[in-house]
């Protein structure tokens, strides 16, 4: 039996605007072993979120996916027709996506918004469904499930939202789910309560999980394994303790000196940057997208695209110079 529940093999998704083709992801490949998780890390406009649309083929017009293979539980998600990804969505993949205010329906009540997938994919009457609802609920840690039941969005906090939406992602019991930053519109202590009612769930449901983040805090607690992403592409993937110890792409390594850290006295050190902007996914560089803001840059960086190479059986770095980068990181 294979043990990744999900593979992407060389995916590609482009956007046709009127100014050019945005390839928004290219050739992106990774796996998640069942009961594992991936946290799929990069800055805003990377590509992390049209990826995960991607799985689910969520993408809207006027973007498409244009090449790759997506193994779920060893069957091709873009082989299957609308009626079979259908049933998929939520039953067998299910997301959370990062801004619950918007994914809920401000009209119908939160127990009416989780009973729907209920109905919709176990068939179970309207009076099951409410009862499995209110406890899908519990599970999630709503307290008086049975009266919040019935109240709308509204009169939810921001962090009681978010557990809706998860109760909503979780009670048809799915193997996959995907987060997609699940916890950037929380302040710190519910996003630390968030965290740890997802990791709880995750066992409890023996779920396998692909977590898109910014958040290298939320990595290091949450992922087993770390896919970075620059400019559409996957640029390093390595177990988390490799990523943070000693990292093999100047992207990464960047990334890592770019988080806040304490001096030993306690004082707040300054902030590291990558100098430099993001180029254009309209117009990217010959060769390596990294190479004009580089370090470590030299001429043969921009002669042609950068495959993945292998640091070790584990990990894999798009950089021909990875033995250079990421002597051990200082704490």
């Amino acid at each position: 039996m294979n043990d990744n529940i999900l593979e992407v093999r060389r995916l590609d998704t482009e956007f046709r605007t009127r100014r050019g083709t945005v390839k928004a992801v290219s050739d992106v490949s990774f796996s998640i072993r069942r009961g594992s998780t991936l946290a799929l890390v990069g800055e805003s406009g990377c590509g992390k979120s049209v990826t995960s649309l991607s799985i689910l083929r969520l993408v809207q017009p006027p973007g498409e996916i244009t090449g790759g293979e997506i193994l779920f539980n060893n069957r091709d998600l873009l082989k299957l027709d609308a009626e079979e990804m259908r049933r998929i969505r939520g039953r067998e993949i299910a997301m959370i996506f990062q801004d619950p205010m918007t994914s809920l329906n401000p009209v119908y009540t939160v127990g009416d918004q989780i009973a729907e997938a209920i109905e919709l994919h176990e068939r179970l009457s309207r009076k099951q469904a409410r009862v499995k609802t209110v406890e899908m609920m519990e599970r999630v840690r709503i307290p008086d499930a049975a009266r919040r039941v019935d109240d709308y969005p509204f009169q939810l906090s921001g962090g009681m939202r978010q557990r809706v939406m998860i109760a909503m992602a979780l009670v048809c019991n799915p193997n996959l789910l995907i987060a997609d930053e699940p916890t950037t519109a929380l302040d710190v202590t519910i996003q630390a309560e968030i965290l740890e009612l997802l990791r709880d769930l995750k066992d409890d449901f023996d779920l396998s999980v692909l977590l898109i983040t910014h958040d290298l805090g939320v990595v290091a607690e949450t992922a087993d394994r770390v896919a970075v992403m620059y400019a559409g592409r996957i640029v390093e993937e390595a177990p988390v303790r490799d990523i943070f110890h000693a990292p093999k792409h100047p992207y990464t390594e960047g990334l890592l000196r770019s988080v806040p850290r304490l001096s030993s006295a306690g004082q707040r050190q300054r902030l590291d940057t990558i100098e430099g902007a993001v180029p254009s996914l309209l117009d990217l560089p010959r060769g390596c997208a990294f190479a004009p803001r580089c370090r470590y840059v030299m001429a043969d960086c921009s002669k042609e695209t950068i495959p993945l190479l292998a640091v070790t059986e584990a990990r894999s770095s798009r950089c021909i110079r990875f033995d250079r980068v990421g002597e051990v990181m200082t704490q």
